[in-house]
């Protein structure tokens, strides 16, 4: 079905949008994927906040021809699903997870911020923890030495009031027999 010139105009302005706000961009290659499948890859990738687009190759290069995403506008060949995160790492995260288990689909390539990825980039990309990971770590890291002397100065004071429990002890018999 061919869009008319407003509905193409509605599509490039959507696309821009999703540029715009994205960091990441990954192309994947969908030819042979189930209809269930692509249902599946679509739900996934919603839950982590990626918005994934079949488009007309020719509408994507112009809504991406003032992007950082114009980069890949030549990779934009044959039939294409674009993945566009706000997260860095969402994106090639979802479309690398799901080409683990189903081989009909492809990693064509990507890109962030402004430079061209490979496959393997896309998939160095996807083996980055998320931000909310990398920020627990940074926070186990910054804990580590306060608890560390914590358990010193507990093990401080127990062996201390262990010592001086003993001494404890012995005054209060001496009181109640006076």
């Amino acid at each position: 079905m061919s869009l008319n010139r407003s509905e193409k105009q509605a599509v490039i302005d959507e696309v821009t949008g999703l540029a715009a706000k994205a960091q990441t961009l990954v192309m994947a290659e969908y030819r042979g994927i189930t209809v269930a499948d692509m249902t599946k890859l679509r739900s996934q990738a919603r839950g982590l906040g990626v918005t994934l687009s079949v488009l007309k190759n020719t509408l994507a290069r112009r809504a991406m021809a003032g992007s950082p995403f114009a980069v890949v506008a030549d990779q934009m060949t044959g039939p294409l699903i674009y993945g566009f995160s706000v997260d860095a790492v969402a994106a090639a995260k979802v479309v690398s997870d799901f080409a683990k288990t189903n081989d009909k689909l492809v990693i064509r390539g990507g890109a962030f911020a402004g430079k061209t990825l490979d496959v393997n980039g896309i998939k160095q990309l996807a083996s980055i923890p998320s931000k909310e990971v990398l920020l627990a770590q940074i926070c186990g890291l910054l804990m580590s030495p306060i608890s560390r002397t914590a358990v010193v100065l507990g093990a401080l004071a127990a062996k201390k009031g262990a010592g001086d429990a003993p001494a404890a002890e012995e005054a209060v018999p001496e009181a109640v027999a006076a």
